[in-house]
């Protein structure tokens, strides 16, 4: 089997499939510049250690309910976040709010360690993949790995590089960008919330 080829598509798909985390880092990329966005791209390196530990060990025995209010807290948080940068999206650069680095770190950790995604990938494709690709040959697990995570993380600071250079647009067309991109966060946000309501909302 092609472990490296593997790692390398699904890092990929993951790296620039929808979702909260990409919404941030095109979110931040644009408010705060380049760094903003790095940082929030780079918040798998941070969480993905326990999930991926406990993807392996505890989330194939969870109940499906556990998933859900995963799903619940994080809609609720990504929300949260898409109206605040909305508030905000209308003050010129000078004066707009913008986050500090602790800031982007912990938001962009969060919003990856409240997203069920990376659970269910990592408990039902990536940890089964390793563990057959090291019983094969130790080297493949380990390319796997290491070919998954460059391009997960490799696909997310080259978007926060090419919405970074927004950043020196005229303000209305900035502004204009920044109430979109902060839309977006505000439907995934939503949309998090939909999917995980009718199981919430049984165990209430």
């Amino acid at each position: 089997m092609p472990y490296a080829l593997l790692g390398l598509s699904f890092g990929l798909s993951a790296g620039i499939s929808p979702g909260p985390l990409l919404a941030l880092v095109i979110q931040r990329s644009l408010q705060g510049g380049l760094a903003s966005g790095l940082r929030i791209a780079l918040a798998p390196l941070i969480t993905d250690l326990p999930i991926v530990i406990l993807a392996m060990l505890v989330v194939s025995r969870l109940p499906e309910s556990a998933l859900d209010w995963l799903l619940f807290i994080g809609g609720l948080f990504v929300l949260w976040l898409g109206i605040d940068a909305l508030r905000h999206a209308g003050h010129s650069l000078e004066t707009a709010i913008v986050t500090t680095p602790s800031q982007d770190i912990m938001h962009g950790a969060l919003i990856n360690f409240l997203n069920p995604h990376p659970y269910l990938f990592w408990g039902l494709v990536g940890a089964p993949t390793v563990i057959q690709a090291w019983q094969t040959q130790p080297l493949y697990a380990v390319a796997f790995v290491v070919l998954f995570y460059v391009m997960l993380i490799g696909s997310k600071v080259m978007l926060a590089f090419l919405v970074s250079r927004a950043h020196g647009l005229p303000s209305h067309r900035h502004q204009t960008l920044l109430r979109i991109t902060s839309l977006i966060m505000i439907v995934a946000g939503l949309s998090m919330l939909y999917a995980a309501w009718p199981n919430v909302r049984s165990l209430l």
